[in-house]
């Protein structure tokens, strides 16, 4: 009977120690998860067609090759 409450009671010191990291890794991954899922959704929405910023950014490096 005694090994027993020590049993529990090392088990329940455990969960008290543990427990808090891994919820927090739970709540961490399941964030993660929330990011790629909505990384994914907005990779797939987005269009072909390349931004003004991307596209004078492409024109200025190849002009500075050629110059070169």
């Amino acid at each position: 009977m005694n090994e027993l409450t020590e049993f529990i009671t090392v088990l329940a010191m455990f969960l008290l120690l543990a427990g808090p990291a891994l919820v927090g890794l739970a709540h961490e991954r399941r964030i993660d998860r929330q990011l790629r899922q909505a990384q994914d959704q907005k990779s797939s929405s987005k269009s072909t067609v390349p931004s003004t910023a991307t596209w004078y950014a492409e024109g200025r490096r190849s002009k500075k090759l050629v110059s070169s």
